[in-house]
């Protein structure tokens, strides 16, 4: 369709047409100024508005019916045989043609299952009914297969991404309603699926019932020694240090879900004890199983474990894997221990007859009305934390990296049958082929896993208030609770986005156009990860699906400000 020229004297580009545009534009900025914190500059709502336009223009029709592709087309030659073994052969009951938001339309234009559970978290605020329709929509049966998983992603179905929905579908819960006008009936259903899809990982990733899970690469792609979701060198197996900590976050959310849901209909306190316990043998395997679990007591630190040959070999890469266990965190409570008595009688019983956990977790520890569950013990949490809170660590100026920057000029290297594999610092785009070659989980700061530390940090606070205090940065001298520690991070990475005194912002680099031409200088790209040193935008350039979790870090702040 072309406008021309008309002789009937009527111009469909006349007022008319901007007196509609106009209107709609007062619109939109009403409604978005209303959703603004009052805290917040001019500056900083620019870059929220921006984030949640490109969530919204994200939105894409997705059709895929595999069963029809095996078939191939009736009105056509069949499809060759093999076709009914390539990949998602197993994935027959799929039938997805819905509205689902996209990491990228333009450079991934298909669903991630953990993708989209972060972009529901960004997106809740401006369009609450999306973000609980689509957390529902991965959990039909359309969409979850018989089994109980969840779908991954179009390349491979049944590849496993890090166990985050109930994450998604509780923040999305709290975030779409204030308290006594929530969703309660969007919670039951997003609960009641989720069983199934907690039994799959139980049965599935716990290949010795040991409590210790795998996964192969959870969504890290490179961040290991060699590809996790392929056969292990020398036939062994591995036991994840993420895997099983995204098992005890995926039981500490699923035991507030119960207990919140137990208020009004008490059998829910079953489930709640359910999720207890078995977040308490995540929590023992993960600190004590053969002596030290998958702790690292000289170091500090939570590693892979590597079975194979008769021995157990600790991958002593630091990286994000072993930052994952502080994110199962809990805190319970006193009125929910009051209120459901079946609950609080199993919860003692544990206390009474485990007492030798105490020493190496946060089990059920009481302070202030509150219990606190979480993997680590206060001491194991510090020892941790001195790691990702240094800057010749973890801490960019940017947020937290993925690998620490001490292996730049320290590579683990891992050898064996004549084979050498090493794991290097790399701040930028990824030098190795692994995974295409076209993500680096080696250095770059990822937001939706700053995001989860963010907030991880928030409930360590809320249970130890000032009685925690850390230095921030480590070495610094500067003292600084757990809350303030979270604020500093969340200032780092909204750092990625804002211009600073020159007008340059980091994550466009040295581009000069952002910097000085008037029609880009306003205008912020939500890349996919972010350059572990320097801070500029890499991989999707597009990504805002996830990185916009960056418009709430900057509401947060906002918030946060005294009042003028």
């Amino acid at each position: 369709m072309r406008p021309r020229q008309s002789s009937c004297g009527w111009s469909p580009f006349g007022s008319e047409f901007s007196k509609i545009f106009s209107e709609r534009i007062l619109e939109a900025d009403e409604y978005f100024a209303a959703r603004a914190p009052a805290g917040m500059t001019d500056e900083e709502r620019s870059v929220m508005r921006q984030a949640y336009a490109g969530l919204l223009w994200s939105k894409q029709f997705y059709h895929y019916d595999v069963k029809r592709w095996l078939d191939g087309d009736p009105n056509q030659p069949p499809p060759p045989p093999e076709r009914r073994w390539v990949r998602n052969f197993d994935w027959p009951h799929l039938f997805n043609r819905d509205v689902i938001s996209m990491p990228d339309k333009w450079e991934y234009p298909w669903y991630a299952s953990w993708d989209t559970a972060f972009h529901m978290v960004a997106i809740a605020r401006v369009d609450p009914y999306f973000a609980k329709s689509q957390l529902l929509l991965f959990l039909r049966e359309w969409f979850m297969h018989p089994n109980g998983q969840i779908p991954a992603y179009e390349y491979s179905f049944s590849d496993v991404n890090p166990p985050v929905h109930a994450w998604a579908a509780w923040r999305v819960y709290k975030i779409t309603g204030s308290k006594g006008q929530r969703d309660r009936n969007f919670l039951e259903r997003v609960f009641q699926k989720l069983l199934l899809n907690f039994t799959w990982w139980v049965n599935r990733k716990d290949a010795h019932g040991k409590h210790l899970f795998a996964g192969g690469f959870l969504g890290l792609d490179n961040i290991g020694v060699f590809d996790r979701s392929k056969p292990l060198p020398g036939g062994g197996h591995l036991e994840q240090a993420d895997g099983t900590a995204w098992m005890g976050f995926y039981c500490t959310t699923m035991l507030a879900i119960a207990l919140k849901l137990a208020t009004k209909d008490s059998p829910y306190a079953d489930m709640a004890s359910k999720f207890f316990e078995h977040f308490i043998a995540i929590v023992d395997a993960m600190n004590h199983l053969d002596g030290k679990g998958l702790w690292d007591e000289e170091d500090g630190f939570y590693y892979d474990h590597l079975h194979c040959d008769g021995k157990v070999i600790p991958l002593k890469v630091r990286s994000l894997v072993g930052l994952i266990p502080l994110i199962a965190v809990e805190t319970v409570e006193a009125e929910d221990m009051q209120r459901l008595p079946n609950f609080t009688r199993r919860a003692e019983w544990f206390l009474k007859n485990r007492p030798d956990l105490a020493r190496t977790t946060s089990y059920m520890e009481q302070r202030s009305g509150r219990r606190l569950l979480a993997i680590p013990s206060r001491e194991r949490l510090l020892r941790v934390l001195k790691y990702m809170l240094d800057e010749n660590e973890f801490l960019s100026p940017h947020g937290i990296r993925s690998l620490s920057k001490i292996h730049e000029d320290q590579p683990y290297v891992f050898k064996q049958d004549g084979q050498e594999s090493a794991v290097k610092y790399v701040p930028g785009e990824s030098d190795s082929p692994m995974f295409g070659g076209n993500s680096n989980w080696r250095g770059p700061v990822w937001v939706p896993m700053n995001y989860l530390l963010i907030e991880a940090l928030e409930r360590y606070h809320l249970f130890y208030e000032d009685t925690l205090q850390v230095e921030c940065p480590t070495g610094s001298g500067r003292m600084m609770n757990l809350q303030q520690v979270a604020r500093e991070i969340a200032a780092r990475l909204t750092r990625l986005v804002m211009p600073d005194e020159n007008g340059r912002r980091p994550c466009h680099g040295d581009d000069p156009r952002f910097r000085e031409s008037g029609a880009w200088r306003d205008l912020v790209l939500f890349h996919e990860y972010f350059h572990g040193d320097n801070g500029k935008g890499l991989g999707a350039s597009h990504q805002t699906g996830w990185t916009a979790l960056i418009a709430r870090c900057l509401e947060d702040l906002a918030r946060a400000r005294p009042e003028k």
